[in-house]
């Protein structure tokens, strides 16, 4: 049977890392196992519905190379691939159910509920809609035919009827067999009243319509397991193969990663921008490539020491049995050492080709861009990076002001006065660095001296990349403009 996986995220938001992994899991078993990777819209609480989530999911998996095989954009032969637009195939697999006696009617008003909710709190009790009360509630079990059918105008829900005393038994791929006690289940609700099947009834249908052989998805789910099997076994079908994947927790403490972990530590919890205040990583400088390599590193290992996978490496190494079942700590460091490695290793004509590396180059003579971009690229820990790392093409606007006062108590004018010596009495595409060097030398003068001169005249601190390698950016007039005002600046 070929592998068929799907991605089944809900437009309620921007698309969080913890759900990009999702999905990257379940893209990389399917090609792993040469099947097909599906994307399906889970969009039937239209309460929670927000306007360009859709859209932004799309862009997100886009932009980390992670392209299904089937979806609401490129279609397929089991769609519609959104859920709202499923609701007559729903309806009618209720109805199966209910025509077997396995699902019921049930008419009770949200105030009967909360009422009858209260009073269990009250006993120290949960509240469970189920075998042991729901005779007492107005349902198609408790009242005759014809009263239900006259219910039927109005306003109803259709439940699962879940039969007491069963052991329910499900089998986890990452975490083994899963066992509940039917006596510990409510009769979930299949169709709500608005005519919309709930995450639960449309999840299992569509899964089974749509031949999904393989389930990925988050451990948060891991309850609604019993649930699940107790709707395939209603319909008499066989269950796919389960994976409950851990969570991503927080940098420190407990509990899952969320926003406002980001927000309090500075750094991005979604792939792409979603609105002013909610940057993501790709505008944070990341490389899709390096995201999604840490991402498969959160809670699955190849069983190697490595740590640097392309996502077609990915493709072919990924393994369901190399998941952990611990939740897995975010940690942006790391993730930017990841991306780090991926800047350093690009060819410096695709750095070339993105955004904010054309913009900072604009007004730079073209034949230079190469040599700049190799110059500091194995410095950049994101793209961001760039524009502080080539700061050295513009004049200094200021002086490290301590550095400056340190060097001054060494006189630093004699060194200078050298180097505009050196440069001005030679071509443009002169190194300084020998005859600089051996003048130091001659003259028992510290190279550190020398080295701390002619950086802070040239860049303004004492960091930045080579700074001989500079001096070949610069060329010859800027360099005697910056030596000049930096001795008229220290005098």
């Amino acid at each position: 049977m070929t592998t068929r996986v799907r991605f089944a995220p809900s437009p309620t938001g921007p698309l969080h890392i913890g759900g990009l992994r999702t999905a990257l899991f379940n893209y990389l078993e399917a090609k792993k196992e040469g099947g097909a990777f599906i994307l399906r819209i889970e969009d039937t609480d239209q309460n929670r519905y927000i306007k360009g989530s859709e859209e932004y999911i799309q862009k997100a998996l886009k932009w980390c190379g992670i392209n299904p095989d089937e979806g609401p954009k490129i279609g397929g032969k089991y769609g519609p691939y959104r859920q709202s637009e499923r609701k007559t195939i729903y309806k009618s697999h209720a109805q199966n159910l209910i025509d077997k006696g396995l699902a019921y009617y049930a008419f009770d008003s949200p105030e009967i509920l909360s009422q009858a909710r209260d009073q269990a709190e009250k006993n120290g009790e949960t509240f469970k809609y189920g075998s042991l009360n729901r005779m007492n509630f107005k349902n198609s079990l408790s009242i005759s035919e014809l009263e239900t059918q006259k219910a039927l105008k109005g306003d109803y829900v259709i439940r699962l009827k879940v039969i007491p005393g069963e052991r329910i038994t499900v089998f986890d791929r990452i975490r083994g067999n899963v066992t509940v006690e039917s006596d510990l289940l409510d009769d979930k609700i299949l169709i709500k009243s608005d005519g919309m099947p709930t995450y639960h009834f449309a999840n299992v249908v569509d899964d089974k319509l749509m031949d999904i052989t393989s389930v990925v998805r988050g451990e948060e789910w891991l309850p609604s397991l019993p649930v699940h099997k107790l709707i395939y076994d209603a319909f008499g079908w066989k269950t796919p193969d389960f994976m409950h994947l851990p969570l991503i927790l927080k940098p420190s403490g407990k509990g899952k990663l969320s926003k406002r972990d980001g927000d309090k530590e500075g750094f991005p919890v979604y792939p792409l921008k979603w609105d002013k205040n909610t940057q993501g990583f790709k505008e944070l400088g990341f490389l899709p490539g390096s995201l999604v390599n840490y991402l498969a590193l959160l809670g699955w290992n190849d069983g190697t020491e490595n740590e640097i996978f392309t996502l077609s490496e990915l493709e072919k190494k990924f393994s369901i049995n190399g998941i952990q079942k611990g939740g897995a700590r975010f940690d942006y460091e790391k993730a930017k050492w990841l991306n780090h490695k991926y800047i350093s290793n690009i060819k410096t004509s695709d750095l070339l080709n993105k955004n904010i590396i054309r913009c900072e180059l604009d007004g730079c003579p073209g034949e230079k861009h190469e040599e700049i971009v190799r110059l500091v690229k194995e410095r950049l820990y994101t793209l961001n990076d760039f524009k502080k790392e080539v700061s050295f093409l513009k004049d200094p606007k200021r002086f490290d002001e301590k550095a400056v006062e340190k060097l001054k108590i060494k006189n630093p004018l004699p060194i200078l006065n050298k180097i505009h010596f050196l440069v001005k009495n030679n071509d443009d595409s002169f190194n300084i660095k020998i005859p600089l060097f051996e003048w130091a030398k001659s003259e028992n003068m510290p190279l550190g001296l020398v080295m701390q001169s002619l950086r802070l005249c040239l860049i303004g601190d004492l960091t930045g990349p080579d700074v001989f390698a500079v001096c070949s950016v610069l060329g010859k007039g800027v360099i005697l403009k910056r030596v000049k005002n930096f001795i008229n600046y220290i005098k």
